[in-house]
């Protein structure tokens, strides 16, 4: 079984993304390039983060191949239709395995992607940290691309000093893709989320894995759940919203509320809409440590 590792939450304006981010009561880690045109900047959970991603260097992105995946081609391609949710990532101990185990399902699989980048640390200091990467694409969702992330330097990656959050946030609880039919996906999500135990209902379908979980629902209970109508689905289905584990929602409500971001209660959830969060709905709940 494996957990979400994290979610690439591609922007046109990274700073912007930044600031809003920064007014919902997440700390930031500073900005960070990666050697293939793109750079980021991560928000830090326990074991799990959100990234903040835009393209910085266009000519410096490489092309896919036929039996390889650009993330950064990915990334500037689905910027074309605006902000939002592009990629799901999963955690991993082995990323050539999970390859291997991807393809064995039938799974449109490419080869593993290894590369490194300089992190810096809250004392200023920088490190190289390194991951590697099995891509996979789900023909019933091609705005979207997933992959497993395996970290080869995790004790210079993860810093408690940037896992301490304002609005209490500690974990992701959920990933929301919305589908004219959610049953579709049921397969290859269970595939990449290492075959986990999973709920259906009429409206959708539920996945727990190790951290999260991974929800595919239809338009109607994406608008019930998130408070918002869900986008048009002319392209297949999309990644659309997330749900973040807090202590406290009231602190959440109070850390809006000074910083003048809308957002609604809805089923004991707090959302922040798309309109207010670059392209993808953000919800609060309640959780435990």
């Amino acid at each position: 079984m494996s957990g979400i590792d994290h979610l690439v939450l591609c922007v046109h304006d990274l700073d912007a993304a930044r600031a809003r981010y920064q007014a919902m009561g997440f700390t930031l880690a500073p900005k960070a390039l990666h050697p293939f045109g793109t750079g980021n900047s991560n928000i830090q959970l326990q074991g799990c983060f959100l990234e903040l991603l835009t393209v910085i260097a266009p000519s410096e992105i490489p092309a896919h191949g036929i039996e390889t995946f650009s993330f950064a081609a990915h990334n500037r391609d689905f910027l074309e239709t605006g902000d939002g949710f592009s990629m799901l990532v999963m955690e991993s101990t082995d990323a050539r395995a999970d390859q291997q185990r991807f393809a064995a399902a039938g799974l449109k699989t490419y080869r593993p992607f290894d590369f490194a980048r300089t992190a810096r640390l809250p004392d200023g200091e920088d490190v190289t940290v390194g991951f590697s990467l099995a891509f996979v694409t789900d023909p019933l969702a091609p705005r979207n691309a997933y992959f497993t992330c395996q970290q080869h330097a995790p004790e210079h990656f993860w810093r408690p000093a940037y896992q301490r959050h304002a609005n209490t946030a500690h974990t992701i609880t959920e990933v929301c893709l919305v589908s004219d039919n959610p049953s579709a996906h049921a397969e290859f999500l269970q595939t990449i989320a290492g075959r986990t135990e999973m709920s259906e209902d009429e409206d959708g379908i539920n996945i727990t894995t190790r951290r999260g979980r991974i929800a595919a629902v239809t338009p109607a209970r994406f608008e019930r759940n998130y408070g918002t109508a869900a986008p048009e689905l002319r392209d297949g289905a999309r990644l659309v919203g997330y749900c973040v584990g807090v202590d406290e929602l009231v602190t959440v409500c109070d850390q809006l509320d000074s910083n003048n971001i809308s957002h609604q209660r809805l089923a004991g959830r707090i959302v922040v809409s798309p309109q207010d969060a670059f392209g993808v709905s953000v919800a609060f709940e309640q959780q435990a440590r």
